[in-house]
């Protein structure tokens, strides 16, 4: 572990280890190969964490993970959240070692703030064991998706950490205000699917872009600059287009009194 590994991952929480004091994890198995339940899921895991790297503008540091173990015991087996997101810690440089394979709380000194669960089907306990589960390992807020409304009617439901326990908070937007973000459901193409998303919100409710999304925009507004500047162009054109015809036009009349012997300046 390198003394800049050690110097980013300093949260004010007391659980942050002295790596002499970190417990050994010879016999923790951090990957198992297991497949993400399928496409979509694998589409909305990477919605919600590459928009974040791509977009989102804070000066926070922040990791933001899909399906990795989150370790919160040295015998205790991992929960795997589809999404994970940890603010104020940074992933060490070298992610081969062992210890920096996972999220290992003892090593970042905190919880995430923040857990997401994709429902695929009925067997995942996100609405039964994974509540108090969260609960135990002291994330602060608790997200289950449900796009097709497998265990309710609710597609999308938030348990916050009171205390000990985690207690369902239906308000509506979704917000983060400790880091500015929310979460919201939202109808558009991603990766050339059209369908309902989790997306990623600001401090002001307007969704996060995609590194895409945000490139589209940034082209859109190029070419409304653009032409706007080829409208500016164009008048200034008609402008001296104008000017010279009136120019040619007041020499003519000047020429034509000249030539019945009138001065114009006579006239003025």
């Amino acid at each position: 572990m390198s003394q800049h590994d050690q110097a980013t991952n300093s949260p004010e929480s007391g659980l942050l280890l002295r790596p002499e004091d970190w417990p050994n994890i010879d016999h923790i198995q951090t990957e198992d190969g297991a497949p993400v339940d399928g496409v979509f899921s694998e589409k909305q895991m990477r919605l919600l964490t590459g928009t974040l790297y791509d977009s989102w503008k804070t000066d926070k540091s922040f990791v933001a993970l899909a399906n990795v173990g989150l370790f919160y015991g040295i015998d205790l087996p991992p929960v795997v959240p589809d999404v994970l997101l940890s603010v104020n810690v940074r992933l060490p440089e070298n992610l081969f070692p062992k210890l920096h394979r996972s999220y290992f709380v003892w090593k970042y000194g905190k919880p995430p703030e923040v857990a997401i669960e994709i429902v695929s089907n009925k067997e995942g306990g996100e609405l039964s064991r994974k509540v108090d589960l969260y609960g135990d390992v002291r994330v602060a807020n608790y997200v289950i998706y449900d796009p097709e409304e497998r265990l309710s009617n609710q597609p999308l439901r938030l348990y916050r950490l009171q205390g000990s326990k985690m207690v369902e908070d239906d308000r509506r937007p979704i917000l983060f205000p400790e880091f500015g973000l929310g979460l919201e459901l939202w109808h558009g193409r991603f990766e050339e699917t059209d369908s309902h998303w989790l997306r990623w919100t600001d401090s002001n409710g307007k969704t996060i872009p995609t590194g895409g999304e945000r490139a589209d925009q940034e082209k859109q507004r190029a070419d409304e600059q653009k032409h706007r500047a080829d409208e500016e162009n164009q008048r200034a054109n008609d402008e001296k287009q104008r000017a010279e015809l009136l120019l040619r036009e007041t020499e003519r009349l000047y020429q034509l009194l000249k030539d019945k012997g009138i001065d114009p300046n006579s006239l003025t």
